[in-house]
């Protein structure tokens, strides 16, 4: 007997993302309140706008919050606390594992951050994500790979693999690519998310650093590994930081 399909992937299209809160967020300078999910509304609000649906995964959201919230275009999954990784980080081994499990329910999806990201249109519709069924949709932001702070963030990386700086050199006049942003067919997105866990797993684990990784294992595996497949920027993302509210051509808006 073939897997059951689970509810809230009918239709095959996804919208995942976390939200971690009660750790320290290195990012926003700050920790996240545990049961405010004000926080995510916009998120949660502009799928089910959509009529698409989406699934957040969450460690500290009450039981009575998750019963208020969740429904036909939301499901609320509880994850456990962890310590090995930041939560940046961590997010990428909880898609993992979700993908493990119900990969044959699921044709496409996005995985994104879940507090400054909104969905503007359907990106499962668009003719330019049907018409590339191999590439990778992603993020990016108005400059380069080649900036101070990710010079900065890339400090552990660089020497940890060997041909980190190898990358950097390569690509530092690319645009830079941004993870609030992920998405593609089922098949594209199981492979990066496993080679992306794979780095952190192998490279990240005692990262002492200031910086999460995440944008760096991101960069780099997104580029020495998806490059010929690589789509990003309009329409799949606003312009980074400049609040596109009424932006009607883009799919996201990232801040």
């Amino acid at each position: 007997m073939p897997p059951a399909t689970p509810p809230f992937a009918t239709k095959g299209h996804l919208v995942l993302s976390c939200h971690i809160t009660g750790v320290f967020d290195v990012n926003r300078n700050t920790t996240l309140q545990n049961d405010d999910f004000s926080l995510v509304e916009k998120w949660a609000s502009s799928v089910a706008a959509k009529q698409l649906h989406g699934v957040m995964f969450h460690n500290n959201l009450s039981e009575a919050t998750c019963r208020a919230f969740s429904g036909e275009h939301l499901t609320l999954i509880k994850i456990a606390d962890q310590q090995l990784y930041n939560p940046n980080v961590y997010r990428y081994f909880v898609y993992q594992r979700f993908l493990d499990e119900y990969a044959h329910a699921i044709k496409a999806l996005f995985v994104t951050d879940v507090t400054d990201v909104e969905l503007l249109r359907d990106p499962f519709t668009a003719a330019l994500f049907q018409e590339n069924p191999a590439s990778l949709f992603c993020g990016d932001e108005p400059t380069t790979l080649d900036n101070a702070w990710m010079k900065a963030h890339g400090q552990h990386f660089r020497a940890q693999i060997p041909d980190y700086a190898a990358y950097e050199a390569a690509f530092g006049p690319a645009p830079l690519l941004n993870c609030g942003i992920i998405g593609g067919q089922i098949t594209v997105m199981r492979d990066f998310i496993a080679q992306l866990c794979a780095i952190h797993a192998q490279y990240n684990q005692h990262n002492k650093t200031a910086y999460t990784g995440d944008m760096g294992a991101f960069n780099y595996v997104a580029r020495t590994k998806f490059n010929h497949n690589l789509l990003h920027g309009a329409p799949i993302n606003t312009v980074f930081k400049a609040c596109e509210e009424n932006n009607t051509a883009c799919w996201f808006k990232h801040k």
